[in-house]
């Protein structure tokens, strides 16, 4: 499969559904934070990446959700879990959304953390079905494009996510705020960007090659 860099969007902005869905998942939120390091949040990482995937994708003709567009908690507005866990309310809102808006493919973003700061780089999982798996290898190869990494789509058997939503899924770590190298480009703007930009790029080729 060929990698897909920032500059090759135009070259790919051609997709073969009329109005493909694409919700983009921003992970955590509100009293979720996710990972962090000193005053960084994961959850505002996600958040910022997920809004410039959105827009990007909508100005190629995509029809896409974000699924928040500020710092909350989904769990808080959950309709369809009524657990005392917030976690899994969370989840279920996140779940619930995906059947709800009829939707193509669901891109979960999130940052990684490692106890090693030598360990950097992305990383997609997916889930034991062969769309998600050729949608995790097309953004795992344009990320990797970015990153000058080598790493491979992994399959993520253990998450609620993707076991439970019923489209292609995958969960994108865009990075570990725990590398020094990685978090320049997932803290600074023009890095996000290019994140942004080659994940839709992946999302692209998806969607030509389907």
């Amino acid at each position: 499969m060929t990698q897909a860099r920032p500059d090759d969007m135009e070259r790919l902005s051609r997709h073969a559904f009329p109005e493909p869905v694409v919700l983009i998942d921003a992970g955590h939120g509100g009293i979720d934070g996710g990972t962090s390091f000193q005053e960084i949040l994961e959850k505002d990482i996600n958040l910022d990446i997920s809004r410039k995937l959105y827009l990007l994708l909508k100005s190629k003709g995509y029809t896409a959700a974000l699924n928040r567009s500020e710092d909350y908690a989904l769990s808080d507005e959950n309709q369809w879990l009524k657990n005392r866990s917030r976690h899994l309310r969370d989840l279920a809102q996140r779940k619930g959304l995906s059947d709800e808006l009829t939707t193509s493919i669901v891109v979960s973003i999130h940052v990684n953390w490692a106890n090693s700061q030598k360990k950097r780089g992305p990383l997609v999982l997916h889930q034991n079905e062969g769309k998600s798996a050729f949608l995790a290898w097309a953004i795992q190869n344009a990320l990797n494009s970015l990153y000058g990494t080598r790493s491979l789509p992994t399959l993520g058997k253990p998450f609620y996510l993707l076991n439970h939503i019923g489209y292609p899924a995958v969960i994108v770590e865009t990075g570990f705020l725990s590398s020094p190298e990685d978090r320049v480009m997932l803290t600074g703007s023009k890095g996000q960007m290019d994140v942004a930009k080659v994940i839709a790029a992946g999302i692209m080729e998806y969607f030509t090659e389907i």
